[in-house]
C-alpha cells in the first residue's frame, strides 16, 4: 500500500474514496481511530493508501478534481 493523500479533513477522505471507488480503484483509510488518543480534537491526520499497482491512476484521478496527493520523497 503507498500514501496517496492525508488530510485532518475527514470529508476529504470521505469524497477522495467515493471517486476512487467510481474508478474501480480499491482504498484503505489509515489512521482513523487515532482520535481516541488525541481526544477527537483532529490534529492528527489520516492517511488514504492504494495499492502500489494503482497509485499513479489514482493520482491522476485526484489532480483532475483538484486535490492535493502525497508525492513520493
Amino acid at each position: 500500500m503507498k500514501e496517496l493523500l492525508r488530510t485532518n479533513d475527514p470529508t476529504v477522505i470521505a469524497y477522495a474514496t467515493a471517486l476512487l471507488e467510481g474508478e474501480g480503484i480499491a482504498s484503505f483509510t489509515m489512521d482513523v481511530h487515532m482520535s481516541v488518543l488525541e481526544g477527537s480534537i483532529g490534529i492528527l491526520p489520516r492517511r488514504l493508501m492504494v495499492r502500489e499497482a494503482d497509485l499513479f491512476m489514482a493520482r491522476a484521478v485526484m489532480r483532475d478534481l483538484g486535490l492535493s496527493v502525497t508525492e513520493d520523497h
